[in-house]
């Protein structure tokens, strides 16, 4: 039983807790469990390497989860924040000698960006097919001009930015002060572990909020919100800023796991690749994009060790048939499953 425990002046009160908060309650402990433990059993540093890449792409997907699914606005070019996150990064850890400055740096300016975007975008009144067709062209615009920047006139301080050769030797995450001690791929995995439990648990505490219940009464009726006073058009600048941000996070981690960056990270195929992750995961969750994103990140990289049947390809037979046939995804799925299970046990009813 979940208890709920409370100190006030007559003493500890004892009740239990919520439901609602049960369920992420326990997803969180579960996931903190197996970040700590993992690093201690598995001793093969490329498993390392990878699992740590996937945990990348699943906070990716989930800024995309809470932007899409819960705030109601589809970004169809969310690879745009991702990108420009790993770029800001490596061309301020070049320029600085060091990641500290750099990690602000690559979540501050995609969340600015989106921030600037947005505004023009919803307090411009764009409908919502326009505004997933205008973050998929600033996507491609980014890969266009970026794989044009192979000449060394395109410089920023001593960062060059190399057109499709990318920016390689990218200086990795270090002690905040001290750039001479740079982390382990062990290391890594547990920053991007913790980074990825304090975007749920972030995310999850912004639901739960006043903000967060404006943002979803905005998504279900935007007039009707409107009519009582809310400013649907922050709201929903400030819900695509904060995915941006988020993005960017996942582009400073995937910068730092790779040691390099290039225009492929904005590429229409990676943008595809987002939303689908989100749709067989599950749309309306966190947990689902994240479930998405690190199943079909194994997926892709298991086939992309072989040429007989492009990538991009069967994801979009995935995609196609989860639309079809499970259009709740895979947790939705999973969870009305236990819902049965638990029901057929005798004497056990639904709370």
């Amino acid at each position: 039983m979940a208890l709920n425990v409370t100190f006030n002046s007559d003493g500890i009160t004892v009740g239990r807790l919520s439901p609602a908060l049960t369920g992420p309650i326990a997803l969180v402990v579960a996931i903190a469990l197996v970040i700590g433990i993992l690093p201690l059993v598995v001793s093969d540093i490329f498993i390392l390497l990878q699992l740590t890449l996937f945990m990348a792409y699943g906070i990716l997907a989930m800024s995309l989860g809470w932007v899409w699914g819960y705030g109601g606005i589809f970004s169809f070019g969310q690879a745009a924040f991702y990108g420009l996150g790993g770029y800001t990064y490596a061309v301020v850890s070049i320029n600085m000698g060091g990641s500290t400055t750099a990690l602000f740096a690559g979540v501050a300016v995609p969340a600015a960006f989106a921030l600037f975007l947005g505004y023009f975008m919803f307090y411009g009144r764009i409908s919502t097919v326009y505004v997933a067709v205008i973050t998929l062209v600033v996507s491609l615009i980014f890969y266009k001009f970026l794989g044009h920047t192979a000449g060394y006139e395109y410089t920023i301080g001593t960062a060059h930015l190399g057109g499709f050769n990318g920016m390689p030797a990218l200086p990795p995450i270090n002690t905040p002060g001290d750039p001479m001690r740079m982390i382990w791929p062990e290391d890594m995995f547990l920053i991007t572990g913790i980074c990825l439990l304090l975007v749920y648990v972030g995310l999850r505490l912004t639901m739960y909020s006043s903000f967060g219940r404006a943002v979803a009464a905005v998504r279900e009726n935007e007039l009707r919100a409107e009519l009582l006073g809310y400013d649907t058009r922050l709201y929903k600048m400030a819900t695509f800023g904060i995915g941006g941000a988020v993005a960017g996070l996942a582009g400073v981690l995937y910068a730092n796991w790779n040691s390099y960056v290039s225009p492929t990270v904005f590429d229409l195929g990676f943008s595809a690749q987002i939303i689908i992750w989100v749709v067989v995961g599950g749309l309306g969750t966190l947990v689902g994009p994240l479930v998405g994103a690190m199943i079909l990140g194994f997926v892709t990289i298991e086939l992309g060790t072989q040429q007989s049947v492009d990538v991009n390809l069967i994801l979009g037979v995935i995609l196609v048939l989860f639309v079809l046939a499970v259009p709740e995804g895979v947790t939705a799925q999973l969870r009305n499953l236990y819902t049965r299970l638990v029901d057929r046990i005798p004497g056990r009813s639904r709370a």
